[in-house]
């Protein structure tokens, strides 16, 4: 990694990142993490492999790379879940590292026609339930 601070939670060891989501699979330029709160049911992230904190600090090619590896967890978690949506939200002022929250809705669910609550704090699921999830959309990646 470049860039390594021991603060950031995707870099750092430090626990946070492990009590927020548990990691699904690593993909070309990034790495795919479902988010332990489940109110949005298949909400994951996909934080980019090195240290950058935006996207026009990557090459062109790391760039298009990172946005193919979003796209095909956004295609995965679709179908997985049959989503009616997907919302992608970017946030680099609080965690300044590159990672894309991916958010099925579905109409009637929560915030349909809104912005996502970034932490509901409302759903969690049971370890047997994360193992489903995560084998679900695996498999589906793995296609």
């Amino acid at each position: 990694m470049k860039n390594v601070t021991t603060e950031c939670i995707y870099c750092g060891q430090n626990g946070t990142r492990d009590n927020l989501m548990i990691e699904i699979a690593q993909l070309s330029v990034s790495t795919v993490y479902l988010f332990k709160e489940q109110t949005y049911m298949g909400r994951c992230i996909v934080a980019y492999k090195d240290h950058v904190k935006d996207l026009h600090e990557l090459s062109v090619e790391d760039r298009n790379a990172f946005m193919d590896d979003v796209c095909r967890v956004g295609k995965a978690l679709e179908k997985v879940f049959n989503a009616q949506s997907i919302n992608y939200g970017i946030f680099n002022d609080l965690i300044a590292h590159l990672h894309v929250h991916l958010v099925p809705k579905y109409q009637g669910g929560p915030n349909w026609g809104g912005t996502f609550d970034m932490a509901p704090k409302r759903t969690f699921l049971s370890p047997a339930g994360y193992e489903r999830v995560i084998g679900e959309i695996r498999a589906e990646l793995s296609k």
